[in-house]
């Protein structure tokens, strides 16, 4: 019954997979892998250094994720890196170029384009954030949400404009920007 289970879920796993996707990656680096840095790996990807799109769970040293990308992306001692991603980023170093929508937990967090959701480690950072940044030092250019930490800084803080121009955009242990 069990190999009945298996040959079943292996065809539906192989009639539905497409020509540039893949369920299953493995991956020394972008360059020595199973399957090609543009192919969309659906499934598994398991990496030394990978880089794929992805729809699905990655684990291994360093995760990268190209285009637009979603799953739970967990670094044992590297980092995760993607372009636009959709989900969970668990690493010591996680980066989002574009957008980030979901949590990154690492020790250094960073997030060049829109954030939307969760940030916590002992460094955060957003260009564009909404939502909850729980850390030591917690940075925005701007924000809708709250900050917690020892440094909290939102450059953009429309909340504290009538204040006087010297004084600062930062706050021990909370901050916050309600848009």
């Amino acid at each position: 019954m069990k190999h009945l289970l298996f040959i079943a879920v292996s065809a539906a796993i192989v009639t539905t997979a497409r020509a540039d996707e893949s369920f299953f990656q493995l991956s020394l680096t972008p360059d020595i892998a199973l399957h090609s840095q543009e192919t969309r790996i659906t499934g598994l990807s398991l990496n030394i250094w990978g880089e794929n799109p992805r729809g699905g769970v990655a684990a291994g040293f360093v995760n990268g994720s190209t285009g637009e990308s979603s799953g739970f992306s967990w670094s044992f001692f590297g980092g995760n890196y993607a372009e636009t991603y959709r989900g969970v980023q668990w690493g010591f170093v996680n980066y989002t170029s574009n957008y980030m929508g979901g949590w990154q937990d690492g020790l250094v967090n960073i997030s060049k384009g829109k954030f939307m959701g969760l940030q916590s480690g002992f460094v955060n950072v957003a260009e564009e954030f909404k939502g909850l940044q729980l850390g030591a030092v917690n940075y925005a250019k701007s924000m809708d949400g709250l900050q917690i930490g020892f440094a909290n800084i939102i450059v953009d803080n429309g909340w504290f404009d009538e204040f006087p121009s010297h004084l600062a955009k930062g706050f021990v242990f909370v901050n916050w920007s309600f848009k």
